[in-house]
């Protein structure tokens, strides 16, 4: 059996070749899903609650703005749980926010119009700034 064209007797092996070259760049290109953690959590462990513990437990998890799983597991291996903060201590955050910008401005005010008018602007920010952390004092006990 003679072929015409001496190279149709390999274009079986070309085609193949062709077909892994595109398979194996379609399992590279298209890995697909969630990347890899880093640190797996392999071992499960369960905890038994009553009802009134469960509530408990989630209230404080709620409370500190986490899951009840994480807020166990925080428990569990620091014995305290750092909470979020809450809307009233995000505000107070965002006024010493806006104070530290007033005394950057105060001090470039300084520099530009001389000391004496920056300490007099800086007498009314201080008052303010004492008073805030009265509040946040009362707060904290």
């Amino acid at each position: 059996m003679l072929h015409k064209n001496p190279s149709s007797l390999f274009l079986p092996l070309v085609k193949k070749k062709l077909e892994m070259m595109i398979s194996e760049e379609r399992q590279q290109k298209h890995t697909g899903g969630r990347p890899k953690k880093q640190v797996k959590r392999e071992s499960i462990t369960g905890v038994r609650f009553t009802k009134i513990e469960y509530y408990v437990v989630k209230q404080k998890a709620s409370k500190a703005g986490l899951g009840i799983t994480s807020y166990i597991r925080q428990m569990a291996l620091h014995g305290k749980v750092i909470a979020r903060m809450d809307e009233e201590e995000t505000q107070i955050a965002r006024q010493f926010t806006g104070i530290a910008n007033n005394l950057n401005q105060l001090t470039k005010k300084a520099h530009q119009e001389g000391l004496l008018t920056a300490v007099m602007l800086f007498e009314g920010y201080r008052n303010l700034f004492d008073e805030f952390l009265k509040r946040f004092q009362k707060n904290d006990k």
